[in-house]
């Protein structure tokens, strides 16, 4: 009887632990009883449970979501406006070598960057009338420099001598070779005259010498005109 007693106890105790919680799924569970030997019930094993995300961090994951579905949309948007205003662009054919388009004769041919300006200096040919012509406009140019002696702006003086003069002297070969034997060497004189002048008017701007400066620009312009009236 005092048996039967303590069973009904020990199975009253156990069904309270299971209303209490302390029943768990997952691993091995035990029922004890009192007065009893353990009793194991393994079941399988396995848990549940719920993860539980901050609000603020599903707002914002939700926020981002959206944004890149609005970004999407967008491109998307763009890329179709920009195809539906693709136009054909026509590409004709390769220019021929040596001055297949205006200005651009021998542009092709290599040129040394080793040698000094006044080596590697190029410019387009001209017929002796265009030459003369052109050399009329570097002439006009050589005179203007009077204006920058006055400033003492001595760098521009040099650079508007130097390339104006680069100008004069091919010019003025194709006008001599032009010419008649009987004119050649009167020409060729002047024409060495000149230069020589410019090159005593560009060292007076070198030294920034007013006086030298002023000496030799009108010695340039009287030999420069010489030389215009023979073209």
């Amino acid at each position: 009887m005092s048996q039967a007693m303590a069973s009904t106890a020990g199975f009253l105790g156990s069904s309270q632990a299971v209303l209490d919680g302390s029943f768990h799924i997952g691993g091995s569970n035990r029922l004890s009883m009192a007065n009893a030997s353990r009793v194991t019930v393994v079941r399988p094993g396995f848990s549940v449970r719920a993860l539980q995300q901050n609000p603020a961090e599903t707002e914002t994951s939700r926020r981002a979501m959206l944004g890149l579905v609005a970004a999407g949309i967008v491109s998307g948007s763009f890329v179709q406006a920009v195809l539906a205003d693709v136009k054909s662009i026509k590409i004709g054919p390769p220019p021929p070598p040596s001055g297949g388009l205006p200005g651009t004769l021998n542009s092709d041919e290599a040129r040394d960057l080793k040698l000094s300006l006044k080596d590697r200096f190029y410019l387009q040919p001209l017929l002796p009338s265009e030459a003369a012509a052109r050399a009329k406009v570097s002439a006009e140019d050589i005179i203007k420099v009077k204006g920058l002696i006055e400033k003492k702006a001595w760098p521009y003086v040099q650079n508007d001598l130097r390339s104006k003069a680069s100008y004069l002297r091919f010019d003025l070969k194709t006008v001599i070779s032009a010419k008649p034997k009987a004119e050649k060497q009167e020409l060729k004189a002047l024409t060495t005259k000149l230069f020589d002048t410019i090159t005593n008017l560009d060292y007076a701007a070198k030294k920034k010498s007013s006086s030298n400066a002023e000496k030799y620009y009108a010695e340039t312009v009287s030999v420069l005109n010489d030389v215009l009236a023979k073209l």
